[in-house]
């Protein structure tokens, strides 16, 4: 695909140090936001993949790294973003919704894997924010969104040596078939746990994350993918 940068911005391409960096900034504070006020419902193992999220995070702002600015990259799904930020912007996710729009034409989107399944390459992708592999540097935390189209089935799968937590910013989303949830929804899924996940029929749906494991495991995060179960 070829990058898309935005039209006119002159901080493209310029190195700065976060605090120098209002919109990556601000974005952050948005997701320390959702892991400090956030409810936990009353679970031991939420509250604690929180609290390590905010440690981690408050430790990077503290240490005001660099911005590493990477190519923004534009795959097909990003043509749903602006209606997904439309809609995150009228319910609970609106300041998350409004920073990421502020930062939207900065994004390096990805697949994660070098051989898309064809029934995903318009349906979904990912960025990384914070972490190794994000515009914010971090060794043992990573933060991104998650983009799905209307319709969309992302096959069961699991990661190895990483806690991960989704929260929806906009759209209505079920995994594993076991419920629907709507902006504000938060799912912890442990190291090895299996996932699917299944999107609404007439929107987009957009989730923010935050992976939590050892350097080498966000480094290069492996995903093992479980193969249909035949029925009867």
């Amino acid at each position: 695909m070829t990058p898309s940068k935005g039209p006119s911005d002159p901080l493209v391409g310029l190195t700065a140090a976060l605090a120098d960096s209002p919109d990556w900034f601000y974005l952050l504070r948005e997701f320390e936001a959702l892991y400090r006020f956030g409810s936990a419902g009353g679970s031991p193992k939420i509250r604690s993949h929180r609290r390590a999220v905010r440690e981690a995070l408050s430790k990077v702002i503290a240490a005001n790294p660099e911005i590493v600015d990477r190519p923004p990259e534009r795959l097909p799904v990003v043509a749903h973003l602006p209606r997904a930020l439309d809609l995150g912007e009228r319910a609970a996710m609106q300041g998350m919704a409004r920073a990421l729009r502020e930062v939207q034409h900065r994004l390096a989107w990805e697949y994660g894997y070098d051989k898309v399944p064809k029934s995903l390459v318009r349906k979904f992708a990912y960025c990384d924010i914070l972490g190794p592999n994000g515009a914010v540097p971090c060794d043992n935390l990573t933060l991104g969104f998650v983009l799905f189209a209307p319709r969309t089935t992302y096959p069961q799968h699991s990661h190895k040596g990483i806690e991960e937590s989704y929260i929806s910013i906009s759209g209505a989303w079920s995994e594993n078939n076991a419920a629907v949830y709507a902006p504000g929804s938060l799912i912890l899924n442990g190291s090895g746990d299996e996932h699917r996940i299944t999107t609404g029929d007439t929107d987009p749906c957009l989730l923010a994350y935050a992976w939590v494991g050892a350097p080498e495991a966000l480094r290069a995060p492996s995903m093992k993918f479980t193969p249909p179960r035949k029925s009867g």
